[in-house]
């Protein structure tokens, strides 16, 4: 029987280090996003790397049909799962009256929908030779109200909310959920582009990629709830606490007007400008 880790949006940044952090543990992976093309390069990659079993499929993880039809080619394959890493997600930067119905509900279906759904549909095909993993990957954005990325922000939140619940209902059910709430990570262009607009500080909370996904799957395999990689991140979170939470957004509704107006000037338009970015 086939005993696999589930990872999805496994052909991003944060994605391809999660796989490459799970083969190099020798751990045979399943792997979905939107590219076959794509999916199909990394698995052949890992799979004469590391020397593991590399399956995937492509799949539109925010329609119903989508998840059904890789559940039912993963039941038709024998496949059953040891974890499931739900790297997917999605962001639209900019003010809230600036952003299309399409991009706020697709926000909303892949962050959360999806990221519970899977959650859902995978877990009757777990193997129960041994404890089931689920990480979820959240934000640090998580804890805070995060003006002009107010939609990506309650989202997360959500997701955190819900792995801590989670958590605590499935403890008795041998599966473990913990979750990652990372700050900037250099994974696309646009990721990269909207922490240089940040300045100083937009550098001084990225976290290298690969140093976060093995240190998510470390905490996973000790039973940790949630992670917040780097030092400076979990300072400036234990500090916020003391401000009230409107304060706070106050604060970071500044700081990302100014940096979304320098994106905005370096790409010669005017606000909106929609990007895709990851975990920040």
């Amino acid at each position: 029987m086939h005993s696999l880790y589930l990872i999805t949006g496994a052909a991003g940044g944060l994605g391809k280090a999660f796989a490459a952090e799970c083969a190099s543990r020798g751990w045979d992976l399943l792997l979905t996003d939107l590219s076959e093309d794509r999916l199909a390069m990394l698995a052949g990659g890992l799979e004469r790397t590391y020397g593991v079993e590399v399956r995937y499929r492509a799949a539109d993880l925010t329609q119903a049909a989508s998840r059904a039809d890789l559940f039912n080619w993963a039941g038709k394959e024998g496949l059953r799962f040891r974890g499931l890493i739900n790297v997917a997600g999605l962001d639209h930067e900019g003010m809230f009256l600036e952003r299309g119905s399409e991009e706020i509900t697709g926000i909303l279906r892949l962050n959360i929908e999806s990221s519970l759904l899977m959650i859902h549909a995978i877990l009757p095909y777990r193997d129960h030779r041994h404890r089931f993993r689920i990480l979820n990957v959240s934000s640090l954005g998580a804890y805070f109200a995060m003006p002009v990325k107010a939609t990506y922000a309650a989202s997360k939140r959500f997701l955190l909310d819900f792995s801590l619940a989670l958590r605590n209902e499935l403890r008795d059910e041998n599966v473990g959920v913990t979750v990652l709430c990372p700050a900037g990570l250099p994974t696309t262009d646009a990721c990269i582009e909207a922490i240089e607009a940040q300045g100083v500080f937009g550098q001084l909370t990225t976290e290298n990629v690969g140093k976060v996904a093995h240190e998510a799957v470390e905490a996973a395999l000790r039973g940790r709830a949630v992670v917040v990689p780097g030092f400076l991140n979990r300072l400036l979170l234990s500090l916020s606490g003391l401000l009230p939470a409107a304060s706070v957004a106050e604060i970071i509704g500044g700081r990302w007007r100014l940096a979304h107006q320098r994106r905005s000037r370096q790409a010669g338009c005017q606000p909106p400008c929609a990007q895709s970015a990851g975990p920040g």
